[in-house]
Parts: structure tokens; C-alpha cells; sequence
């Protein structure tokens, strides 16, 4: 079993920045694909970056150049960079973790999510 605990949301004025994390933490697994989704009320949750046990990374087009995801591998940790927020970025921010137990089994869970408010 995997347990996931999100932190770092809150209320920032436009052009604001706030910094996301999401831990990971359980015994024996191993994982691969961490990323990064969002919902805003009243819309599907949408995808927001990726990155890969390798460092590969990718974002949507309206964050590109903006949010930044960084991974701690040692401590199976993923942090969602934010800057130059905009209104349009509130919403519930969740990560996804995905990997492999040492059983070889895969799993894939969600944060309990974090709330990000853009607003003056």
C-alpha cells in the first residue's frame, strides 16, 4: 500500500507563485511516472505536467514556461513549481503517482488534492 500526502496550496494574487508537493510513502515499491493534474468547478480534471523516472518531463500548452515538476527520488517526492499564476489557474491540483511493487504488481494512485486560489 501507498500513501500520498499533498501540501503547499493556498490563496495568491495574480503573478503570484506557490510550490506543490506530493510524498509518496509505503515500503517495498518502486516509483515510475509521477504528474500533476488539476479541476476547476464545474469542468473535467485536466492534465497539467509529467515526469518520468528518467527526468523526462511534459507539460500542458497553458502552463508551458510557467509551472515547473521536479522529482526527489529519494524521498519519492514530486513538486509542482508554479509561478505567474493567473485567475484561470484555481482550481484542486492532485498528483498521480504510478509504479510497481516488489511483487512486481503496478499501482497508481491519486493525492487527496490540494486547493490553489488565484485571486486579488
Amino acid at each position: 500500500q501507498v500513501q500520498l500526502v499533498e501540501s503547499g496550496g493556498g490563496l495568491v494574487q495574480p503573478g503570484g507563485s506557490l510550490r506543490l508537493s506530493c510524498a509518496a510513502s509505503g515500503s517495498s515499491f518502486k516509483v515510475n511516472y509521477m504528474a500533476w493534474y488539476r479541476q476547476a468547478p464545474g469542468k473535467q480534471r485536466e492534465f497539467v505536467a509529467y515526469i518520468t523516472n528518467g527526468g523526462i518531463t511534459n507539460y500542458s500548452d497553458s502552463v508551458k514556461g510557467r509551472f515547473t515538476i521536479i522529482r526527489d527520488n529519494a524521498k519519492n517526492t514530486v513538486f509542482l513549481q508554479m509561478n505567474s499564476l493567473e485567475p484561470e489557474g484555481t482550481a484542486g491540483y492532485y498528483c498521480d503517482i504510478e509504479g510497481s511493487s516488489s511483487s512486481g504488481s503496478s499501482f497508481a494512485y491519486w493525492g487527496q488534492g490540494t486547493q490553489v486560489t488565484v485571486s486579488s
